[in-house]
């Protein structure tokens, strides 16, 4: 299966890229005041189209939203975002992802995160590893002088508090989900991310950081994030090596 999900997640690089290096984005707005292109919505109808042959699930994404009504029920679906990192896409940093995942009793149990101007893919299935373009990840680190990733567009002064409150100093960033997958492959060692995010975009990114010994810690229960919730939004979370204990942090 995971395969046939690259594939897919594949295809709708090449739809964005045609986007990108064209440059006609044509961006609008969401309700919530997200931007949102013609990439997201080619990537998304290629990946709604290419998912329907493989399982059989339903397809919640975050183009393509779905009454909690409808999906309160379902036990095992896809949970998509076709390009997450949008206005990496805008800004033309290069750090954006396409994000598949497989949900099962409300924890990802497949995930596949391709960037596509780069073409690498991180991919993980429960209880079978975390791969980066054929390759087994996992973080081994044990540095104490800890690295930690730090959000280009949204950091807020929380992430600040945070980071100065564990003397934390070296600190990287990155767009998207790729800051998870850079913690699965052991180049940092902890991302708290103290404001919005939704659903899709850390579903496939979490089970590739649990895959590789790391976690995803929701800050209000101090438990792993769940999903399918009524409301689709995370609360903060923080995600580091699975060896690695933080206080409750600043909410």
């Amino acid at each position: 299966m995971i395969d046939s999900v690259i594939r897919v997640a594949q295809q709708a690089a090449q739809a964005i890229l045609e986007v990108y290096h064209r440059g006609d984005f044509t961006v609008g707005q969401k309700a919530d005041a997200s931007p949102v292109t013609r990439a997201d919505l080619a990537a998304n109808d290629i990946i709604i189209a290419g998912l329907a042959g493989i399982g059989g699930y339903p397809v919640l994404t975050e183009e393509s939203p779905v009454a909690y009504a409808q999906r309160r029920h379902w036990q095992k679906y896809w949970l998509v975002d076709p390009l997450d990192g949008t206005k990496d896409f805008i800004a033309k940093n290069d750090g954006f992802t396409v994000n598949i995942a497989l949900m099962e009793n409300r924890q990802p149990v497949l995930g596949v995160v391709l960037l596509p101007v780069t073409g690498d893919v991180y991919y993980a299935e429960k209880n079978s590893g975390a791969f980066k373009n054929g390759r087994r990840i996992i973080n081994r680190s044990q540095r104490r002088d800890l690295i930690a990733s730090d959000s280009i567009f949204h950091s807020t002064p929380l992430v600040s508090e945070f980071f100065a409150a564990h003397k934390i100093t070296r600190i990287t960033r990155f767009g998207s989900s790729i800051k998870i997958c850079k913690l699965a492959e052991g180049v940092i060692d902890v991302y708290p991310r103290l404001n919005g995010t939704k659903e899709w975009d850390t579903a496939a990114s979490h089970i590739i950081a649990n895959e590789a010994g790391c976690k995803l810690i929701d800050v209000v229960t101090a438990k792993p994030l769940t999903y399918n919730k009524e409301n689709l939004v995370n609360n903060h979370f923080i995600a580091s090596r699975n060896d690695l204990h933080f206080v409750r942090a600043p909410l």
